[in-house]
């Protein structure tokens, strides 16, 4: 009797160690999971390793019943592992793209020395034009740093009293991305002794002021980039040239007519087009020329032609954008600004990179379509064999931008 006894118990326990894992439930509301413990089935899996079953998930609801149950064949587990990698890392870097994008489109670090640049270390290359540093500060507070100069429009014809000129000249430039405003100092200096040396006599005595303005994060200024915060930087440069028309020649309303021209470079353009759309400045001030080297018509396009591919996920991305710099837009606004204040609208300077490597011909010919369906006045040059951030730094080059701001001033002057 004692030996049967012990044989039904061992046959008992031997069942309970061979009963399969489950899930179920013990009482309403909660769920636990039980398992074999460590014994024969272990024992088994640990002889013959090859052998596996297929895997079920099962998920079991507050009422006890299961809701859902998963199949999935061992054969099919390393696929299945894989693709569920795959696309967590396309997710997550899609929303590094959207949450960094301000450190992806802007560069003020690159060239790593393009913080420390100083105005001195190029002045030997500028010509005898004559660069100084001033410091200004944007509605945020941030402080921005500025390369300032004058020069007579017509060359060594300075004003003999001050109120003699029918008006002041004032380019406000935007730079491209990457690098500071020295390293375009001799350039930019080369094209404003070409504007002095164009002999036009209409332009004189005629003063130029030229004011480059650094982004925030770039060279000294202080701050990180991004689309908002450059629409303040260049309503800080605007106001300042404001500001010192008024201090040069006061409130008197005989005083010469400021004339505000916008130079853009690359993404310059679509900062310059802002501020001509939707940007504040002051009352005394008018965009009355836009000037744009390189330009494209916005962020988004520029994703579509960069990465044209389908599974690539740049350009399905644009929904998330934060910074669009859209010049396409911006000129609907201008032009719709200015029917509404029966004003002349701004003349347009487009200057294209014959051979530009990043920009395709297509945005400066759609841009060009699109002011002239729009009523504004465009011309559009090509600087020959330039690429997009060699524009002016051919001798071509740099005429064709002396020559954009001769007729930009020219034509505003003949609209009165």
């Amino acid at each position: 009797m004692a030996s049967r006894c012990l044989v039904s118990a061992s046959r008992a326990r031997l069942e309970r160690l061979r009963a399969p894992s489950s899930l179920s439930s013990c009482r309403q509301g909660s769920t636990y999971i039980r398992g074999s413990r460590f014994g024969v089935t272990a024992a088994r899996s640990l002889i013959v390793p090859l052998t596996f079953k297929p895997c079920t998930f099962s998920v079991v609801g507050n009422s006890g019943r299961t809701a859902k149950c998963i199949h999935i064949p061992t054969v099919l587990m390393p696929p299945v592992l894989f693709v569920g990698l795959l696309v967590a890392l396309y997710v997550w870097k899609c929303m590094m793209l959207v949450i960094f994008q301000n450190k992806i489109i802007y560069m003020p670090g690159f060239p790593p020395n393009s913080r420390w640049e100083l105005i001195d270390n190029y002045a030997d290359h500028c010509g005898g034009i004559k660069w100084t540093d001033e410091r200004i500060r944007a509605a945020d507070g941030t402080d921005l740093a500025m390369a300032v100069t004058t020069v007579p429009m017509q060359k060594g014809k300075f004003p003999t009293d001050k109120k003699d000129a029918r008006a002041h000249v004032y380019v406000l430039y935007f730079q491209g991305n990457a690098a500071s405003i020295p390293p375009r100092l001799p350039d930019l200096s080369w094209v404003l002794r070409n504007v002095s040396d164009s002999h036009n006599p209409d332009l004189a005595p005629l003063q130029m002021t030229f004011v480059c303005l650094s982004y925030r994060g770039y060279w000294t200024s202080r701050g990180r980039p991004s689309e908002a915060g450059l629409r303040l930087d260049a309503e800080a440069g605007a106001r300042r040239i404001s500001e010192y028309h008024t201090q040069l020649y006061g409130p008197d309303r005989e005083a010469p007519v400021p004339i505000l021209l916008l130079w853009g470079q690359s993404i310059g353009c679509g900062v310059a087009t802002n501020l001509a759309a939707t940007g504040r400045i002051p009352h005394n001030l008018a965009v009355r020329g836009l000037l744009l080297e390189t330009p494209f018509l916005s962020v988004r396009t520029m994703l579509e032609t960069l990465y044209p591919q389908k599974w690539l996920p740049y350009k399905h991305l644009w929904p998330f954008l934060r910074n669009h710099l859209d010049s396409w837009t911006n000129m609907e606004t201008i032009a719709k600004a200015a029917m509404e204040k029966a004003s002349p609208p701004p003349n347009i300077f487009i200057l294209e990179a014959e051979r530009d490597e990043l920009v395709p011909p297509e945005h400066a010919e759609r841009l060009l379509e699109r002011c002239q369906a729009l009523g504004l006045p465009v011309e559009r040059v090509k600087s020959p064999a330039a690429f997009h951030s060699d524009a002016i730094m051919r001798v071509e080059g740099k005429r064709l931008a002396a020559l954009g701001i001769v007729r930009l001033t020219q034509k505003t002057l003949d609209v009165g």
